[in-house]
């Protein structure tokens, strides 16, 4: 086989050296416009593509970024994923994604994750154990939550860093449209037990409820699963003492719950019974749900994402937590 083109002939080409004929391909590097023009205009002559794999080897980074994944039934996710990858590769990294199992630690993959030389790892909708974050910090791969804050300490808790949005806050708020519509018997739909998104938006919901002298009438956990969820509310609305609203830990249960108290048990919404969902994915939005719910800034939180796990590969940062805030919209399954 014809050996291709070569970053040497590229220089001679050009007439600069090899040196600047790597840095116009490597993304961020400095370079003058008048050379990455004559060094672009003799790669095309030449039909020259640059070699990522033999790049990593001199550079002894990958750029590449590992995102883990988790939960891709809920379409919160793939919008993060979506823009996730976008802002990584106009950075220079390719996206190697992994998924997990949703209520499982993120360590089964850890083994195939590193046999790639990834220069950093984003955990979305994935939980980090004090083992993975040990072994990442090990080998100086920084690790970015995305929507998710775990109890870290000593070495690891410094090579981790989250971003998430203002969970209680959003549960306050969730709690405040009840309160000031009239609504006396919450419920609340909670996730998974051991999501620290769920358990604090429970926190801050309660937190308000009980600053008004309420509390949680029913609770259930759905478990983020929609299958899950329907049947935690046939329970909330077995025998007497029902609510007379549901705060749901995200948008999908939120959806399960409007289709069982519609279809199922014939209760008007937002009539007899409210509903506010959290995330505010692009079905609550749909005619057919309408749901009132805590949105998730999302742009924000992948530009975060970003920006720290840049800083990090690049040993600029040391580890921290962003919080960003959330916002609520109001649609149609709270009477106004």
């Amino acid at each position: 086989m014809k050996a291709g083109p070569r970053a040497q002939d590229v220089a001679a080409l050009a007439r600069v050296s090899q040196s600047a004929v790597s840095r116009t391909f490597t993304p961020g590097a400095s370079v003058s416009e008048e050379t990455r023009r004559k060094v672009l205009a003799a790669a095309q002559r030449l039909g020259y593509r640059p070699n990522a794999m033999a790049r990593s080897l001199i550079t002894r980074q990958s750029r590449i970024v590992a995102l883990v994944m988790s939960y891709l039934e809920n379409q919160f996710y793939p919008l993060v994923m979506q823009l996730l990858s976008q802002r990584l590769q106009k950075e220079g990294y390719h996206v190697l994604v992994f998924i997990a199992e949703m209520d499982e630690a993120a360590d089964g993959v850890l083994a195939d994750i590193l046999q790639y030389q990834v220069d950093g790892i984003v955990l979305a909708s994935a939980m980090l154990t004090p083992t993975l974050a040990h072994s990442c910090a090990d080998i100086g791969v920084p690790v970015v939550q995305f929507n998710r804050v775990s109890d870290l300490g000593g070495l690891a808790r410094h090579a981790t860093s989250s971003v998430s949005s203002d969970n209680v806050a959003g549960g306050r708020m969730a709690a405040e449209l009840l309160l000031a519509r009239g609504y006396r018997r919450p419920g609340f739909l909670a996730g998974l037990e051991a999501s620290s998104t769920s358990r604090e938006r429970e926190r801050g919901f309660i937190q308000r409820l009980a600053e008004s002298g309420r509390q949680v009438a029913r609770r259930e956990a759905g478990d983020y699963s929609f299958e899950a969820a329907q049947a935690a509310v046939r329970r909330m609305f077995a025998g007497p003492g029902a609510p007379d609203a549901i705060f749901a830990a995200n948008d999908h249960m939120a959806i399960a719950a409007l289709g069982v108290l519609r279809q199922e048990l014939g209760l008007r919404v937002p009539g007899q019974v409210a509903v506010i969902g959290f995330d505010d994915v692009p079905q609550a939005a749909w005619a057919a749900y309408r749901l009132t719910t805590v949105r998730q800034c999302v742009g924000p939180m992948v530009d975060a994402t970003v920006a720290l796990l840049l800083e990090q590969m690049r040993g600029e940062l040391r580890a921290r937590d962003v919080v960003v805030p959330c916002v609520l919209v109001e649609r149609d399954t709270v009477a106004g």
